[in-house]
């Protein structure tokens, strides 16, 4: 597996990282085996989050006794210091490590979020206090939104981004990614294969690994993706040309159907967050955790029934889907 520094971190990361997702699905002797099968096959960077359930617990579990030979990142949605101050206590018990070497802030998704975040009492303060008693090493910065994470490479604060990275969504080489670089973060490639939107893996981190991110961190929950993932970062070679091939498929196939997650469609008249319960959608059918998505559905005061069809998302969505109808067909999936 081939080594990257991650930034200004200074952290050597293997180039295919663990992504936390899908192991929420399996029992923790199923994750244990996966993730030690990743470390077999030089994965060194394992990737979780406190909304991913018991992953950052079953990552704690399988990763016992590897101490600095790894590399590990969580994140958080808390936007005040207290809850963050919680959340980094929480991650450190369920990662039993004594710092966490990268924690990131997740979701930051519009200027909003970031000043509450940046504010006197905000999240960030906490993490500065949590970097200066030793409990993390490294601040990031995750999202969906271009805009809001440009503003939030433009600060200085954060050491790393984290944002999707596919043939699906390659708009951020054109202004993130450069920015990011200028000033030295890492960069992380997350949801290399959208989601499970593409259809050859191997392919689409080829493509995540040379045009810019420095680490590309797919979702793994069997033994078989991780061979077939480390053998990516181990040969590290260019798309091919059956590549490019295959994502012009997929293009095609999700032209009109495939959300960013950009939250331009943001705000529903009708209170729906439609980018979360697509989200949601995406969850219950391609990465297989229908309890996990159910869950999340039910926790939600505004569900796809909710949605009146007024079109004024769709007439704000920059990629022209017909959210209406989208959310029509989620409504009739998880079940």
């Amino acid at each position: 597996m081939k080594k990257r520094i991650l930034g200004r971190t200074g952290l050597e990361v293997s180039a295919i990282g663990f992504g936390g997702i899908p192991i929420q699905g399996v029992s923790p002797a199923e994750a244990e085996a996966v993730v030690r099968a990743a470390l077999d096959h030089g994965i060194t960077f394992f990737d979780s989050a406190r909304g991913y359930t018991d992953s950052e617990a079953k990552l704690g579990r399988a990763l016992a006794g590897a101490g600095n030979k790894v590399v590990v990142a969580t994140k958080t949605m808390a936007r005040t210091a207290a809850a963050m101050a919680a959340d980094i206590e929480t991650s450190l018990r369920n990662l039993r490590r004594d710092a966490v070497d990268l924690y990131q802030m997740h979701n930051v998704a519009s200027d909003d979020v970031l000043a509450q975040v940046l504010a006197p009492g905000g999240a960030y303060e906490a993490m500065d206090r949590a970097r200066r008693d030793g409990k993390i090493r490294f601040i990031g910065v995750t999202g969906h939104s271009r805009e809001a994470l440009l503003r939030a490479v433009a600060t200085d604060l954060f050491d790393t981004v984290q944002h999707p990275y596919n043939p699906l969504e390659a708009e951020w080489r054109s202004d993130v990614i450069p920015a990011a670089r200028a000033r030295g973060l890492g960069v992380i490639g997350m949801k290399p294969a959208a989601g499970g939107a593409l259809g050859d893996v191997p392919a689409a981190l080829r493509f995540a690994l040379h045009d810019g991110v420095d680490a590309a961190i797919p979702g793994m929950d069997a033994i078989a993706q991780v061979v077939e993932n480390a053998a990516v970062g181990a040969a590290l070679d260019p798309p091919s040309a059956a590549d490019l091939a295959s994502f012009a498929e997929d293009a095609a196939r999700w032209g009109g159907r495939f959300c960013h997650r950009c939250g331009y469609c943001k705000p529903c008249p009708n209170g729906l967050d439609v980018p979360f319960l697509l989200l949601i959608e995406a969850y219950h059918s391609r990465y297989d955790l229908r309890d996990w998505a159910l869950e999340r559905l039910a926790g939600l005061e505004k569900k796809y029934a909710d949605c009146r069809a007024c079109g004024e998302c769709a007439a704000r969505c920059p990629y022209n889907l017909q959210i209406p109808e989208l959310l029509a067909a989620a409504a009739t999936k998880v079940v």
